[in-house]
This record gives C-alpha cells, structure tokens and sequence, in this order.
C-alpha cells in the first residue's frame, strides 16, 4: 500500500474544517484524539487592523459584525452568483469586481474565502503546536463528498496559504466510518448521514477485508444546520419587528446577538421539551418559548430534504434499507430528535450516537493520516467520484470516460479521431454531468492538441486520459499516437456548482434519460450521415465514378438526396433507413475505386514482381 515518507519531527494530523467549528486530531498509540480544542470558525479583524479567530472572534461578531466572517466554508469554490441567498443574510460585504472569486471585504482587507480558510487552519496549527511541544507541517484535511473540483482546490489552497502540505482530502462521511472503528467488522454496508453547519453529506460505504470502498455520495453543499438557524432567526425578526413596530434587520449587531439566542434555544431544543429565545437589544427585550412540536413543524421540510438524496444514494449504491448493517450520524445538526427519527424511520436501523458528532470527523481525518504515516496498518480508503467525466464528441455527444461512482484514484482513456481531412488541430472540451449531451452537462475546460499530423477523417488516433487523484482533482492529457505530441492540463474551474445545479444533475439526468438516448442516437445517426456523404462526395471525383453506369449513377444521386432530406428529420431510424440505402447504392461505386486503384498500383509490374 501506498505510503508516504515522513520526517522524525513531523507530526501528521487530521483536520475538520467545519463550517460552524474546525477541529485537529492525531494518532495516539492506540486511537485518534483531539488536541488543540474546538475552534469557531470565525474570523474577524480588528480596528488596528490584527485579525482574531475563534472563541476571541465570537465577541467581534456581535460587536463587529461587518468586518468578521462566519460559515466561509459556504463560499469556498465558488462565484457571487451561487450564493446570491446567503449573502442577504452575511453581515459582511464583497469587495467589487468578485463575479468569479468571491473576495470578502473586512475593513479595509479584502480576502478570498481561502484566505479566510487559512486563519483557520493556522490557529488549529498554532493550538495543536503548543500542546504538542512539535512542528505540524502535513495534514489530512476533511471535505463535505459533495464538494466538487473547485471546492475541493479552494480547500488545498487554503492549506497551503496557512503552511500546510496537505497530503489528501478525504470525504466526512468516509472519515467518520473511520472513526467509529467500523473498520473492526470483517463484513458490512455502512450508511454515514453527516448533517453539518452548511453541507449534508450522505455515503454508502462497503467493507469487505479492512478495505472501505465508497458505493455511493449525494448530498447538497448548500444545506445544514446555518438553515434551521436561519428559518428561526427569521420567524424571530418577524415577531420583534410586529411587537416593537422596528426592522432590526438592518443593525448587524442586533441580527448576531439574535442570532446566538436562537441557536442557544435550538441546542435546547434537543433534550428538552421547550425552550425560550432571550433577547435584549437597546432597552427592549423580546421573548418567546418554543416547544418541540412546533420547532420540528418548522424545521420539517428542512429536515425532509435530506432523505431525496439519501434514497438517491441507497439506488445509486444498488442496495436496499435492509441491507445496511450500520448507520452513522455525524455533525452537530444530527443531535435534532426528528432528524435521528427520521434517519431511523429511513433506514430502519438505529443510527451510532456513542461519538461527539461534533469531533467524529477531525478523529476520522486522524486515522486516515495514521493510514498514511504507515502507523495504521491494514486498512485501506477507497473513496469515489460524485459526478461523471467525459469529453465532448462529434455531433456534441458525450463520451465518458470516468463514470460516477467510480472509485478513486482513477485512471481511465478512450481514443478518438479526426473528422475532416488534414485537420492538425482537435479541441478537447471536459464536461461533468450524467446527460448524453455536452451542452446539458457542466462544461469544466477546454484546450486545443495543435500540431497533428494531416491524414484523411478518421485515421488520426488521439488518446485522451483522464487520471482523477486522491483528492479528487481531475487531470487531462490528450495524445497524437502517431507524433506522440502530448498536451495535458489540471481542470480546475473558477468557482462551483449552486446548489440547484448539483442536486438537480443526476435528478435531470434520470428524468430525461428517455429523451437524451433518442437525443444522443440522433446525433449519432447525423455523424454518420455526414461521414458518408463527405466520402460519397469525394468518390464521386474519382473516376471510377465515370465507370459507372447511367442508372447505377441515378440510384447513388436519388439516395444521397434522400438521405439529406431524411438529414434533418427527428427521428434517427429515418436517417438510418437512408444511410443504409446509401450504402447499398455505393456498392458499385466502392467495387470500382478498389478496382481503379488496384490497376494504378500494379501499372508497369511485371507479372514476376506482383506480389503472391
């Protein structure tokens, strides 16, 4: 197995950086521990311009609100336009010019949310540095399964900028299966539910032989327990603008105290029967007691939009509720009496509680660098690609080359051709998506392999490899067979998926399965269509197209004119029908270029020199 060489004096840790809290852990002798504490994660900076983050940051956000950051792992990877609903409620501003990278504006700093990110990690850094008494210079860093190319890099450059040499990016749910010691069981199907501050994960895990392998990941990177907040936050602002006639709306210090009186009674809210939201702001308090009852009708559908993707995952997993021996919940959000319930009702098992779900993951990450370090032995982590991957073909087909669910790292090729003769130049488009069409998938790169020998359509041979690493960031390389001329790039687009656009792929691509495979054979049936009449084209110059007769020239004619009548039909058994009558009316004409080509190269052989 894989294993990577380490200085004596380094320690590898294990990191969950969360969107509400981010915790570090290492191996001890004999299991994973957390050291350093819990860190908010929350950033802000100060007037003299010294930046704060954790417990410290706390304070600033209710007294600060406009120049500190919460929940930044919301905006990792991604552009103004994807989370449009969420900046309504953020108390800190975007810096002008941040269509496709989003720069926060604090003070008069501006920072991208990997930048913010990096705080983060160098406080975590800097807390497990003290109690270790060590440098901590490589890490295991944990990712939600969903997070997709772009999100994943913005989490490697976060490492990075905070000093890190980040050795893998592994998926929360995988990590907290570690956790749990699942790994003891010879045999088994696991479910991870991981309901966090702003990301749902739910994974199917197989272990089989110390090995996991990921079946199946769904999920919504825009969906957690920042919501359940939010929905209360807003009912609260509602009843102290209709009892005080005042929008406090506006006053971010009154919306982050409100805030911290709502999630006090959320948490509350999941050992007891009730709770009271206390708030006071500038004289004027405002309270109001909230039952289980009704804080689970609130909550509901909220709650309800994460069973979709956890039946779309037992499907994609081709195993049934029965089948999962074990189901794990993980994230604070998890703690909610009617999301446990509704797991259980799910799944018909009862879901592992016995860990911190807060610290699951961190301690699940720090196994996973044991895996690495080589001090965790027979165990393997294999973990999968959420989205398929291919490139864009002749008639705007897509050909995949890694397929969703595919374990990785993965590697895996194809290889094409050219279309038109001479052509020297082939543009390699990488989509992402499960439709049979380029231009229903998400368009991830495009580059050009310029420089390929000129040779007639389809005998040009153009390896394209796609080679996904172990965290999940895709590499492309095409190929010239004939020159060996190489080009190859890292995809790694500006910003992410919105939500709407990552649950709505593979739900698309299942509702209009139908339509694309007629839509894909049509524009297969027109590739071929076009094939034919290029090289009828072209024979018809030849002059074995004069050695033809009258009528066998007619019947070539009539069925070329009807083929490009038939061309444009949406049916593509019509075109097929025709390209088959094509055919049989170019037998003639094929038998004589053979023929005529045959005598050109035999012309003025002896017949002792042709060969035998």
């Amino acid at each position: 197995m894989f294993q990577i060489e380490f200085d004596n004096q380094d320690t590898v840790v294990g990191i969950d950086l969360g969107t509400t809290n981010s915790l570090i852990a290492r191996m001890n002798l004999t299991k994973p521990e957390i050291i350093g504490g819990i860190v908010p994660s929350i950033v802000s900076l100060k007037a003299d311009g010294e930046v704060i983050v954790g417990d410290p940051a706390r304070q600033e956000l209710i007294d600060h609100p406009e120049r500190t950051v919460y929940s930044v792992k919301r905006l990792m990877g991604r552009g103004i336009s994807d989370v449009q609903d969420e900046l309504k409620l953020f108390p800190f501003h975007i810096a002008e010019g941040s269509e496709s990278v989003i720069r926060l504006l604090l003070g008069e700093k501006t920072l991208t949310p990997s930048e913010v990110s990096a705080l983060i990690l160098r406080q975590l850094k800097k807390n497990a540095e003290a109690e270790l008494g060590t440098p901590v210079t490589k890490a295991v860093i944990t990712v939600p399964a969903y997070f997709n190319d772009a999100q994943r890099q913005a989490t490697r450059d976060a490492g990075r900028i905070a000093g890190l040499e980040v050795l893998r990016l592994v998926n929360e749910p995988t990590a907290a299966a570690l956790a749990y010691g699942l790994d003891k069981r010879r045999e088994g199907v696991i479910a991870v539910y991981d309901l966090g501050g702003g990301t749902f994960d739910i994974s199917i895990l197989k272990l089989h032989d110390g090995i996991f392998e990921v079946l199946a990941t769904n999920g919504d990177t825009h969906l957690g327990g920042d919501d359940i907040d939010n929905r209360l936050l807003k009912i609260a602002l509602e009843d102290i603008q209709s009892e005080w006639g005042a929008d406090i709306s506006h006053s971010g210090g009154a919306v982050q105290t409100l805030r911290a009186a709502v999630i006090k009674a959320k948490e509350a809210l999941s050992f007891a029967p009730s709770a009271k939201i206390d708030f006071a702001w500038n004289g004027k308090t405002y309270q109001r007691e909230i039952s289980r009852d009704l804080f689970e009708g609130l909550i509901r559908d909220i709650v309800d939009r994460t069973l979709g993707p956890c039946r779309d995952c037992i499907r994609d997993a081709k195993v049934t509720p029965e089948e999962i021996d074990e189901v794990v919940l993980v994230g604070g959000s998890t703690r909610i009496p009617l999301v446990r319930s509704a797991v259980e009702v799910l799944f018909r098992a009862r879901p592992h509680t016995e860990l911190n779900p807060d610290e699951v993951v961190a301690l699940g990450a720090a196994v996973q660098a044991g895996i690495l370090a080589g001090t965790v032995e027979n165990q393997l982590l294999l973990d999968v690609t959420p989205l398929s991957l291919g490139i864009e073909i002749y008639g705007g087909v897509v050909s995949k080359i890694i397929h969703r669910n595919s374990t990785i790292p993965a590697s895996a090729g194809e290889t094409f051709t050219t279309g038109i003769d001479g052509q020297t130049n082939v543009l390699i488009h990488v989509v992402q998506g499960e439709r049979e069409l380029a231009k229903d998938c998400r368009s991830l790169a495009r580059f050009d392999l310029k420089g390929i020998a000129p040779m007639p359509a389809g005998m040009a041979r153009i390896e394209v490899r796609f080679l996904i690493d172990a965290n999940g960031i895709l590499n492309v390389t095409a190929r010239d067979a004939r020159t060996g001329l190489e080009q190859s790039m890292d995809v790694k687009p500006s910003y992410g998926l919105t939500d709407e656009q990552v649950e709505a792929m593979i739900e698309a691509s299942i509702d209009h399965a139908e339509e694309d495979f007629q839509a894909a054979q049509l524009a297969g049936a027109r590739v071929d269509a076009d094939a034919i009449l290029a090289a009828t084209s072209k024979a018809q110059r030849n002059d074995a197209w004069l050695a033809l007769s009258d009528e066998e020239r007619k019947a070539v004619t009539d069925a070329i004119n009807r083929l490009q009548l038939a061309y444009h039909s949406d049916d593509h058994n019509v075109i097929r029908s025709q390209i088959e009558h094509l055919n049989e009316a170019t037998h003639s004409l094929a038998e004589q270029m053979m023929n005529t080509a045959v005598s050109s190269a035999l012309k003025g052989t002896k017949v002792s020199e042709q060969p035998e």
